[in-house]
C-alpha cells in the first residue's frame, strides 16, 4: 500500500455519510440534470468522484456488512437480509475505536434483523427446499455461549416499547444513534425523539394518514410527518450535536452517518412531495426494451407489467406512470437528504475539523428504477442496481473524476491506512489510497458481486445463488444450480440491452469473462483465520 505523501500532525477525522438505495444517477454529479443536490455536487467538485464504484452485495445487510468489514458476503457470513452480523467480527469502526477514535453511529445501521417475517409464500418455498433454515432449534456457531437477546439490538417492536441504548461497543460503535427501518415510518431511537417533539409516527406516519396518495403503487404517498420531525432531520440533527461535541477536542472520530433515504417507500413531506412535477420525469433506459433474450423470471415480471411483488422489497416491472410517479417522490427524499446534509457539512465547517475530516458519501446499493422496466431491486445485477455513488474528500488528496473499477469491500483498507490504524486479517478489499493521492490510475481489472437468497420467484427457483463478474469488457451472471446467464458486451452495449449468454458469436468474451469470475471467486476465499502451526 502507497501511504500518504504528506504526514498529519494530527489525525484525520471521518465523517462516513451513507444513503439507503440510492443509484449512482440519481444525483447531479452523477449525470442527473433533473434531481437537484447543489451540495453533494459541491462535495463532488473537491473530491475524487469513483464513476464505477460497484457493491460487493445489491443488498441492504449484506453491502454494509462489506462497507464495515472490507470483506465480501461469502467470507463476513451476511449472505442475504436476514443474517444477523457475527458480533465476534472484526469492523473498521472497532480497529478505529481501539487505535484511540471516537466512535459514533447516526442512522440506520442494520447490522442486525429489524424483525421482519419471510412472506408466506417465501417460507413455504424455503420448507420445501432447505428446512433447517427456519428452524429455530438449530444454532449458528457464532451465537453459541452468548447472553439471549444479543442478536435483538435493532428489533423494531421493542424499540417502539421503549428506549434502547445500545452497548457501549457495538461492533466497533462506542455510541450510536439509531433509526430501524425506511420510508415515514422508521422505529428505533427515532421515534422517541420525534415523540418528544409531539409527533407520533406510529399514528402519523404511512399512506392512511396522507393528504396525498398515488393510488397506482401504495409505496408512493406524501406523508403527515412534517419535515422538522422526519427521519432524515433526526439524522441531521445528531450528526450535528456529535460535531459540536468534537469540536476542541484531541480525540479524533469516526462518525457513520447513515440516512435511511431514499429507500421505498416514497414518502416526502410536505415542501418536498411536490418539487418535481411526475409529468417531467424522463423515461430511463431501455424502459420499453425488448427482453426477449433476458432470464424467464425478467422475462415473467415484464409481462406483468404494472404488478408491484406481493413482498413490497422485490423487483418487480412497472408502469410509465408508475415510474413517473415514483421518481418525483424520489427525487424530493434525495433534495431533502441533500439539503441536511449540507447542514452537516456547514457545521463540519462552522466547528473548525473541515480541514482535519476524511468525508466519504456512497450508498449501500442502487436501485433499478425503471431501467430495463424495472423497480427496486434483487434477482438482477444490471448497472443500476450495482453501481453506487461514490465520494471520498482527502484534504491532501486529489479532486476529480475516477474511472477506477472499485468495491464497496475496499473503503475498509483505505480508512484504516488513511487513519494509521490497525488492520486485521481476512481484509479482502484493496486500498484507494493510491488513487486518492494520484500514485495510481487504476485499480482492479475484475470485479465480483455476489446475492444469495434463501428463496426464489417464478421463472427463477430458490435458494438462488448469483455470482457477477464485471470487467472492462462485459458482464457475466452466472445463476448457480440453474441454466440461466446473462452476458452483455459492454464495449457495444453499456446499457446492458442485449443478453448474449449462449450466442456462439459472444462465446471468446464469455470465455473471457468465466476465466475471470473462477479467478475473482478463488481470490476471495476466507483468510481471516491464520493457521497456528505446519500442522
Amino acid at each position: 500500500m502507497t501511504k500518504s505523501k504528506k504526514p498529519r500532525a494530527k489525525r484525520p477525522n471521518v465523517l462516513f455519510i451513507i444513503a439507503d438505495q440510492l443509484r449512482a444517477d440519481h444525483l447531479g454529479f452523477g449525470g442527473n440534470s433533473t434531481v437537484r443536490t447543489p451540495n453533494l455536487d459541491a462535495l463532488a467538485a473537491r473530491s475524487l468522484v469513483f464513476n464505477n464504484a460497484t457493491v460487493a452485495n445489491p443488498t441492504c445487510m449484506p453491502n454494509r456488512a462489506s462497507l464495515m468489514t472490507g470483506r465480501w458476503p461469502s467470507a463476513h457470513g451476511t449472505r442475504c437480509n436476514g443474517i444477523t452480523l457475527d458480533p465476534f467480527t472484526q469492523t473498521v469502526p472497532g480497529s478505529l475505536a481501539s487505535s484511540g477514535y471516537r466512535t459514533v453511529g447516526v442512522g440506520k445501521l442494520h447490522h442486525q434483523n429489524m424483525g421482519w417475517e419471510f412472506e408466506p409464500h417465501q417460507a413455504e418455498e424455503i420448507r420445501s427446499t432447505d428446512p433447517l433454515l427456519l428452524d429455530r432449534t438449530v444454532g449458528d456457531a457464532h451465537s453459541r455461549n452468548l447472553a439471549p437477546g444479543w442478536d435483538q439490538w435493532e428489533n423494531r417492536e421493542a424499540h417502539d416499547q421503549r428506549f434502547i441504548a445500545l452497548p457501549a461497543d457495538y461492533y466497533g460503535y462506542q455510541h450510536v444513534d439509531l433509526v430501524i427501518g425506511h420510508g415515514d415510518r422508521p422505529g428505533g431511537h427515532y421515534v422517541h425523539w420525534a415523540r418528544e417533539r409531539g409527533v407520533d409516527p406510529e399514528t402519523l406516519g404511512g399512506p392512511a394518514r396522507s393528504s396525498s396518495t398515488y393510488g397506482g403503487w401504495d409505496q408512493v404517498y406524501q406523508t403527515a410527518i412534517p419535515a422538522e420531525a422526519h427521519p432524515t432531520s433526526y439524522v441531521s440533527e445528531k450528526a450535528i450535536e456529535h460535531l459540536k461535541d468534537a469540536a476542541g477536542q484531541d480525540q479524533p472520530f469516526f462518525m457513520f452517518v447513515s440516512f435511511p433515504d431514499p429507500h421505498h417507500p416514497f414518502s416526502p413531506p410536505a415542501g418536498y412531495a411536490d418539487l418535481y412535477e411526475p409529468a417531467s420525469m424522463p423515461l430511463p433506459l431501455g424502459f420499453e426494451q425488448d427482453h426477449g433474450a433476458s432470464p424467464d423470471h425478467i422475462r415473467t415480471m415484464v409481462e406483468r407489467r404494472g404488478e408491484p411483488n406481493p413482498d413490497p422489497t422485490m423487483t418487480w416491472s412497472a408502469t410509465e406512470e408508475q415510474y413517473r410517479h415514483a421518481a418525483a417522490a424520489q427525487f424530493g427524499l434525495i433534495t431533502m437528504m441533500d439539503e441536511h446534509i449540507g447542514r452537516i457539512l456547514d457545521e463540519l465547517g462552522r466547528q473548525g475539523l473541515a480541514d482535519d475530516t476524511i468525508i466519504v458519501f456512497t450508498s449501500d446499493h442502487g436501485d433499478l428504477f425503471g431501467d430495463h422496466g424495472l423497480m427496486l431491486k434483487h434477482f438482477v445485477h444490471y448497472r443500476a442496481v450495482t453501481n453506487v455513488p461514490l465520494v471520498v474528500h482527502v484534504p491532501d488528496g486529489i479532486k476529480g473524476r475516477s474511472g477506477a473499477l472499485v468495491s464497496s469491500a475496499d473503503l475498509a483498507p483505505t480508512l484504516l491506512e488513511l487513519t494509521g490504524s490497525s488492520t486485521y486479517r481476512g481484509i479482502q478489499g484493496r486500498s484507494l489510497v493510491p488513487l486518492l493521492h494520484g500514485l495510481a490510475g487504476s485499480h482492479r481489472d475484475a470485479l465480483l458481486v455476489e446475492e444469495e437468497q434463501p428463496f426464489g420467484l417464478e421463472g427463477l427457483p430458490g435458494p438462488v445463488r448469483m455470482r457477477t463478474v464485471i470487467t472492462a469488457e462485459g458482464r457475466l451472471t452466472r445463476y448457480f444450480g440453474t441454466e440461466i446467464a446473462e452476458l452483455y458486451d459492454h464495449r457495444s452495449d453499456p446499457g446492458e440491452l442485449v443478453n448474449l449468454a449462449g450466442d456462439p458469436s459472444a462465446s471468446g468474451l464469455e470465455d473471457r469473462l468465466l476465466r475471470a469470475m473462477v479467478e475473482e471467486m478463488a481470490a476471495l476465499a476466507d483468510e481471516g483465520t491464520a493457521p497456528t502451526a505446519a500442522a
